[in-house]
């Protein structure tokens, strides 16, 4: 299987839309896909923060991109970082299954990954 890392740094929708899209194409073709949030994309990841965008015209549904990333089993972190830098509470992600920790766990776990992307 190969192994996809993706790292989202911003909070509007030209930093989190790609990242939505390429981990759910990755995940779709069978990659093991995981998603590093920067505390500069942390706000995006907050409960309620997707359902403001909609549906972008032409684009998929943000909600329904991120649903299919956990429930076909990637991942999505958190960086520590975010919840002293941006204020936020761990209960207020908008899922239980987004992990929260420090970026040198993360890049241990995805030393084999072939196929990296930043927005």
């Amino acid at each position: 299987m190969t192994q996809m890392a993706i790292v989202c740094n911003g909070s509007t929708s030209a930093s989190f839309m790609p990242t939505l899209i390429m981990g759910a194409s990755g995940i779709g073709i069978g990659n093991e896909v995981s998603i590093f949030i920067t505390p500069g994309g942390s706000q995006a990841f907050l409960k309620g923060e997707l359902e403001k965008v909609g549906t972008p015209k032409g684009l998929p549904n943000p909600v329904e991109l991120f649903n299919t990333i956990l429930d076909e089993g990637g991942k999505f972190v958190l960086c520590e970082l975010a919840l002293e830098n941006k204020g936020i509470d761990p209960k207020d992600l908008r899922d239980e299954r987004i992990t929260i920790d420090k970026a040198p766990p993360f890049l241990m776990g995805i030393d084999e990954a072939t196929i990296t992307f930043s927005f």
